[in-house]
């Protein structure tokens, strides 16, 4: 059994951070908590938080997959992370049940938080990503 411990994020994706988080600061008074340029990932990440949970907002910074999300459908709803105990267990579950995985093996994003994300194939179309915090 994967052990979900909380919602850590939803991404939504935007073609400036700037423009966005000063957005969401003006509509909703959130305030960012931490921003990064995730270079493995070709990512820049803007955490604005609420309670336990943040919204993401990300942007490519070289990212084609994020850069064909924005062409294709323009800002919006790109991800919901979960915090899971144990990524690899889980990853590993996934697999043996046939689930369509875009990471078998986690990787380093932001905040250095393992990651990896389950395909929307598997989830009726909703990107999943797993987050193991460092």
């Amino acid at each position: 059994m994967i052990r979900i411990k909380r919602i850590d994020h939803v991404a939504i994706c935007v073609p400036d951070i700037d423009q966005a988080a000063e957005k969401y600061q003006a509509l909703f008074g959130l305030s960012a908590s931490s921003r990064e340029v995730v270079a493995s990932q070709r990512t820049e990440v803007c955490l604005l938080p609420i309670g336990d949970s943040s919204l993401e907002l990300i942007s490519p910074k070289g990212n084609e997959g994020l850069s064909r999300f924005l062409e294709k459908r323009g800002p919006g709803l790109h991800h919901v992370a979960v915090e899971v105990e144990g990524i690899e267990a889980a990853l590993g579950l996934l697999k043996t049940l046939g689930v369509k995985l875009i990471d078998e093996t986690p990787r380093i994003g932001a905040r250095g938080h393992k990651v990896a994300f389950v395909h929307p194939s598997a989830t009726g179309g909703v990107l999943i990503e797993l987050v193991e915090p460092h």
